[in-house]
């Protein structure tokens, strides 16, 4: 059965549950929005539909309410007990704090038990989700609050004193309540009942707002559905991962990044499988959490598997069979090494905030080094010209994908950027090969002309961490009186490598000698650290 919700831009939505109608109300006009496609039969999503009582209740109305749903070192929590606290907090925001089906709700903390149970608990009530990472300033929270509007928070009481200035900069905010050390919270809540009436909210209502992770300028908020929920876990968390009964799923990204989201709180509950929270953040930690719960699923970044090769030897990370990386493109160069030190080949893959998880990877023997992979089943995607013309295969171009996900930009004028005729165009350059593989150019925005050359940094970047020298590395334009511009390459060097001209040259040569030789760095600065974001991006615009 296929099922098709505006392809043709017109047919009216289902009727909302929400009071609160401002999301629907700030969505683009029917005809900037992409086509959403739904092809699959596991996309048979009924008009009305929550997603908290697909991920959660349905494990209590199946028989598994004693299984474990989450592991941490304080305690395991089994999804009866899970789905008990969600829905005593779904009580209090809704007897305590006032909210109504559509508020949105400012979820303020790092990725923890309690972070997981007032995600669930604000679908539950009809509300709006909006996570944010948990180390932006007063200033960067408040234009997410003005942004979506956002009326009610629920936080960390570590991030208390942020939430508070935010909610001076954006009055918008009326009401926050923390997590984690108020004993009055804990009391209420242990009032309340242990069973909620769900909202019934409809397949098409907001069920989040998720920002960019973009570094300049005023952020973008990316509104989905609850049929957007699942249809992340019924593609690649589904066809992709392909999950086993036993196995257990981990992570590094936090949840405000839709990654981390899929990752630790909806892939595995739409399995039915558990997932174990570390107690703090850093690779150290997660190799411990890998080694105390038997995890078998990793999702971080090339920069995580980087640094987990460095510390293999130091923990037992035997049960672990699966790792997952997005976040930034995947260097051959890095998937090759952490083969080399475990025996798994990772799996790649490209997702976009604007198109809430993975819509390209591979898995098992279907992986290619090097290459993203395949459309994941579900969607589609071409690579187009600047006019939106279909390339031939092995040219490069701009990347374009529908599926049962799309842009909904909130309010937005840059969504006419991103939509074009119904394909969401994602900003990356990519080839198509004759196999159907797609590989990773660049950023369309990271291409450097130099001299009437296109390059790619990211191929100078991948031909530089085969050098040994190379712990990590990010490749930008530099301004050139000559050349226009000229490639420069920022180097975080290896522990036992000194940065000298003897090494610069050595570097240029192997960059020679690896790809074309106009490629090659002409700049090469040796820095301690590069800039990222909280989600593991580098911020090449801060890198000169």
């Amino acid at each position: 059965m296929t099922h098709t919700i505006n392809t043709q831009k017109s047919p009216a939505m289902f009727d909302s549950a929400h009071s609160d109608t401002f999301t629907r109300d700030n969505l683009p006009h029917r005809d900037h929005w992409p086509d959403f496609r739904f092809d699959l039969a596991d996309f048979d999503y009924p008009e009305r539909l929550n997603c908290a009582v697909e991920l959660l209740d349905s494990h209590a109305n199946n028989g598994n309410g004693n299984r474990v749903a989450i592991y941490t070192s304080a305690r395991n929590y089994t999804y009866g007990e899970l789905l008990r606290d969600a829905n005593h907090m779904a009580h209090y925001l809704v007897d305590d704090m006032g909210v109504e089906p559509g508020n949105r709700v400012l979820l303020h903390g790092a990725n923890s038990v309690d972070l997981i149970i007032a995600w669930y608990a604000v679908m539950k009530v009809g509300g709006v989700a909006v996570t944010t990472m948990p180390m932006l300033r007063a200033g960067e929270l408040a234009k997410v609050l003005k942004k979506g509007q956002v009326t009610h928070a629920l936080c960390d009481v570590r991030f208390k004193e942020v939430v508070a200035e935010a909610r001076s900069l954006a009055p918008e905010l009326r009401t926050c309540v923390c997590w984690g050390d108020d004993e009055a919270l804990v009391d209420a809540l242990a009032t309340k009942p242990d069973r909620f009436i769900n909202c019934d909210t409809s397949r098409d209502d907001v069920a989040l707002l998720a920002f960019t992770s973009g570094t300049t300028g005023e952020p973008k908020a990316c509104a989905h559905f609850h049929a957007s929920v699942l249809a992340m876990a019924d593609t690649f968390g589904k066809h992709t991962l392909a999950p086993s009964h036993d196995d257990i799923y981990t992570g590094t990204p936090p949840f405000a990044f839709t990654f981390g989201l899929g990752a630790c709180v909806v892939f595995p509950a739409r399995a039915g499988i558990a997932v174990a929270l570390a107690d703090r953040p850093g690779f150290e930690a997660l190799c411990e959490t890998i080694e105390k719960f038997g995890v078998t699923t990793v999702f971080t970044a090339p920069t995580g598997y980087r640094a987990m090769m460095g510390l293999w030897g130091d923990y037992d990370l035997s049960s672990f069979r699966r790792g997952i990386s997005a976040g930034e493109h995947l260097p051959a160069a890095t998937s090759d090494a952490f083969e080399s030190c475990s025996g798994i080949r990772l799996i790649d893959g490209i997702g976009a905030t604007e198109m809430i998880h993975i819509f390209i990877s591979a898995s098992g023997e279907d992986i290619r080094a090097g290459a993203t992979g395949k459309v994941v089943p579900g969607y589609e995607a071409r690579i187009i010209d600047q006019s939106g013309q279909v390339v031939a295969d092995g040219e490069i171009g701009r990347l374009a994908v529908r599926g049962p996900t799309g842009c909904l930009y909130l309010d937005d004028k840059r969504q006419s950027q991103y939509v074009l005729d119904g394909w969401n165009v994602t900003g990356d350059l990519y080839r198509r090969d004759g196999d159907g593989y797609f590989w990773y150019v660049s950023r369309a925005d990271d291409m450097i002309v130099s001299s009437g050359y296109n390059i790619a940094g990211p191929e100078v970047e991948q031909a530089l961490l085969m050098h040994a020298a190379v712990a990590e590395c990010a490749v930008t334009g530099a301004p050139d009186p000559e050349r226009g511009t000229v490639v420069k390459a920022h180097i975080v060097l290896a522990e036992e490598f000194r940065g000298d001209s003897f090494l610069i040259k050595q570097l240029q040569d192997h960059v020679k000698a690896t790809i074309a030789p106009y490629k090659y760095p002409r700049a090469i600065d040796f820095i301690d650290a590069l800039p990222k974001t909280q989600t593991g991006k580098i911020q090449r615009f801060k890198l000169h």
